[in-house]
């Protein structure tokens, strides 16, 4: 997830980046939220993400701090998940909070409807280090109408408490590199036009 301020204004930082113009997706009326896509492998995307102007978010903020964004930047990643519910039963036992199992849906530009259910965004753990996890259902995976031309080489994290971050990682039988770094951060290497490059 990389968040922007603007969505055209992320757009641009990641046509300049990779070289690569995200396709745009859509509204997420809920959040009061759009979003623009690269795929980044046939089930992997970057997702870039701003509040929309014209939308206010149904009750709080907007998710991943998009009220607050100093900065655009990497703020999440999604697992991929089938049984949210005992997933979400397996985290509640080991005193990880994951919130309330939520639908949500948008429109493509090509009038297609997208739907899925998710963990709670409002529940951050480790700074989002540890994903929010996400069902897609029956819907097309996003990755197949998204622009492309990048590939996910790897991903890593960097956060002050790395060993207990790791341990949460593992609660889920997530494979994440996590290194003790000054600030909690995502670190992101993508092979694409412009060679391969380090997005944060």
């Amino acid at each position: 997830m990389y968040a922007a301020r603007d969505l055209d204004e992320g757009v641009n930082d990641i046509a300049r980046l990779l070289g690569i113009t995200a396709t745009m997706g859509g509204r997420h009326p809920t959040w009061g939220t759009r979003n623009a896509l690269v795929a980044l492998g046939p089930a992997r995307y970057l997702e870039i993400i701003a509040p929309d102007h014209d939308h206010s978010p149904i009750g709080g903020e907007r998710p991943f701090g998009l009220d607050h964004l100093d900065r655009s930047r990497l703020v999440g990643w999604a697992a991929n998940a089938r049984d949210l519910q005992a997933l979400h039963a397996a985290a509640t036992r080991r005193g990880l909070t994951l919130g309330e199992i939520r639908r949500g849906s948008r429109q493509r530009p090509d009038g297609a409807i997208l739907q899925w259910t998710l963990t709670d965004l409002a529940c951050v753990i480790a700074e989002g280090i540890v994903p929010f996890f996400i069902d897609w259902g029956s819907s097309a995976h996003p990755a197949s109408s998204a622009a492309v031309g990048a590939t996910l080489v790897h991903l890593r994290a960097e956060h002050p408490d790395a060993d207990r971050v790791r341990e949460m990682l593992e609660d889920f039988a997530l494979e994440l590199p996590v290194t003790t770094g000054p600030v909690p951060s995502l670190v992101a290497e993508i092979e694409c036009p412009k060679g391969c490059v380090s997005l944060r």
